[in-house]
């Protein structure tokens, strides 16, 4: 054998053993590995929703709009800024706030995700002004042309009344519409709040 062979098999045998001493423990060689968390928590890539979530992404000059419960008061109205942007792999739209007030600036951050499997919405946010964090949620299936979400609480609603937001999109120009209502339980709405969201030029 000729020392240049006698160089190499050795080193094959080295690598030999430890490809060996790998899958002895349990592990697959490198290339072939697996998620461990997959069997637990499956994978699920973007659908229908976070195409339209999409569109949602930029700069956005913002005028909030506040209804008061007095039929004659006249609206309360605040300007602001939204910046907005796809997170997690294209997964979650993520939305930055901040407004102009009487009492100062005041921020607020939005989550919103949608999984393809139900059809159905997800959100949550939280503000500058309070501690709490509020939860929505679809009721139905997403119909591609507006995102409808309910009021969700973690404990028990004491409020008989319920809250729903729809979002709206119009294309050209982009504006968004978000109008947030309180139902009564005979079904009767109420506009509470709405955000007009014009795209920043």
């Amino acid at each position: 054998m000729s020392p240049k062979l006698r160089w190499l098999f050795p080193a094959a045998g080295f690598l030999a053993a430890a490809y060996l001493a790998a899958t002895a423990f349990g592990q697959a060689p490198a290339g072939d590995k697996k998620d461990p968390q997959e069997k637990f928590e499956p994978k699920s890539g973007p659908g229908a929703g976070q195409k339209f979530l999409a569109k949602f992404v930029g700069e956005w000059d913002v005028v909030k709009t506040f209804y008061p419960r007095t039929p004659d008061a006249e609206p309360k109205k605040s300007g602001g800024t939204c910046v907005q942007a796809m997170t997690q792999g294209g997964r979650f739209l993520t939305s930055e706030f901040a407004f102009d007030g009487p009492a100062g600036k005041t921020t607020g951050t939005g989550v919103i995700g949608f999984e393809p499997a139900t059809g159905l919405f997800t959100s949550t946010w939280v503000d500058s002004r309070q501690t709490r964090m509020s939860f929505r949620r679809s009721a139905e299936p997403f119909d591609e042309k507006r995102i409808v979400l309910w009021g969700v609480s973690l404990d028990e609603p004491k409020d008989p009344r319920k809250s729903k937001t729809v979002t709206t999109l119009a294309a050209d120009p982009p504006v968004i519409l978000h109008r947030q209502f309180s139902v009564s339980p005979d079904g009767t709405e109420r506009a509470v709040m709405q955000l007009e969201m014009t795209r920043k030029k």
